[in-house]
């Protein structure tokens, strides 16, 4: 079974299947790998050092469990992989605050999104919370899919004793974002321990966020006749209007598809920070942008998985 064919097998069970709450979903071991670790090392002084050592600590025993657990088996592959993916989580996460906001539940929405975010939500009102679930879900099209397959497509190239290493680049690119968003924070207790982790989430994030940015999120806006020319525009305009030298590529792609302003005025941890904007405002947000935006990552996704195969094989004709 050809590389192709099982990695179309796990983007269809993600479809299918998303990430169910009951299921131990591997970045959760990931997670608990993390806590032990800077249990572990946070206690001595060096904290540029110590943090350097549980980035590369993590990493290294996620790449190699990966490597072994696909040479397993095919199949474990193809369901670790799976499991790299987040397409239908993330609309699903999307779905659940809309059907609260629809029921009129705005306190159950504020609560649903804290959930999501780590921007306060409490004093939000119906246009923040739908901008906020917008700006997650663009932001996380690179994080929760395009970046995962860019991985697994480069480490398919690659193999050790005959095992493929698309499994170990996507998990391990799963181990870099989950370090990110553990101690990647830019206060007191992380600004030195998290460094680290932080420049290698930049690192890694560079080249799918800018092809989501720059190609694959507007080819999803022409598909369904969103406004893909300015996407275009907007993305080359104000993809640097934000304090991420990634995050800003996929939110300014689908700002201008959705004719929406991401940015302004957001609090976090009890003080309001001014975000620059990116996009124009056309309208107000709303629900419908919120689906719009998920039909969006939806296609999106097919997008970048036709676009990694066809590339990967022409690639492939050439050497």
């Amino acid at each position: 079974m050809n590389f192709i064919i099982r990695y179309s097998i796990a983007y269809v069970m993600d479809l299918i299947l998303g990430d169910p709450h009951w299921f131990p979903h591997p970045v959760r071991f990931i997670g608990k790998l993390i806590e032990s670790l800077e249990k572990l090392l946070y206690r001595f002084s060096c904290k540029k050092l110590t943090g350097g050592i549980l980035a590369i600590l993590t990493i290294g025993i996620t790449f190699l469990v990966s490597y072994y657990i696909a040479k397993l088996s095919i199949y474990l592959e193809i369901f670790f992989l799976y499991t790299t993916l987040a397409t239908k989580s993330l609309a699903d996460e999307g779905f659940r605050v809309c059907r609260i906001l629809v029921e009129g539940d705005m306190e159950k929405a504020k609560k649903e999104l804290s959930y999501l975010v780590s921007r306060d939500t409490g004093n939000m009102d119906v246009t923040q919370i739908t901008r906020s679930v917008l700006e997650t879900i663009s932001e996380n099209t690179v994080d929760g899919v395009i970046a995962p397959m860019f991985f697994a497509f480069l480490g398919s190239f690659f193999s050790v004793e005959g095992v493929s290493l698309a499994l170990p680049f996507a998990m391990g690119y799963k181990a870099i974002n989950t370090l990110d968003s553990m101690v990647g924070y830019k206060n007191e207790k992380y600004m030195d321990f998290g460094m680290i982790s932080a420049k290698i989430d930049d690192v890694a994030n560079f080249i799918p966020a800018r092809i989501a940015g720059g190609f694959i999120i507007p080819i999803g806006a022409f598909i369904l006749r969103m406004d893909y020319k300015r996407a275009w525009k907007v993305f080359f305009r104000d993809r640097l209007n934000h304090s991420s030298p990634n995050s800003g590529n996929s939110e300014a792609a689908f700002a201008g598809a959705l004719g929406v302003q991401f940015g302004g005025k957001t609090s976090y941890f009890g003080k309001v920070y001014d975000k620059p904007t990116i996009g124009d405002k056309l309208k107000h947000f709303g629900i419908p942008d919120v689906k719009k935006g998920i039909r969006l990552l939806y296609v999106s996704s097919w997008v970048g998985l036709a676009t990694f195969m066809i590339v990967s094989q022409l690639i492939k004709a050439f050497i």
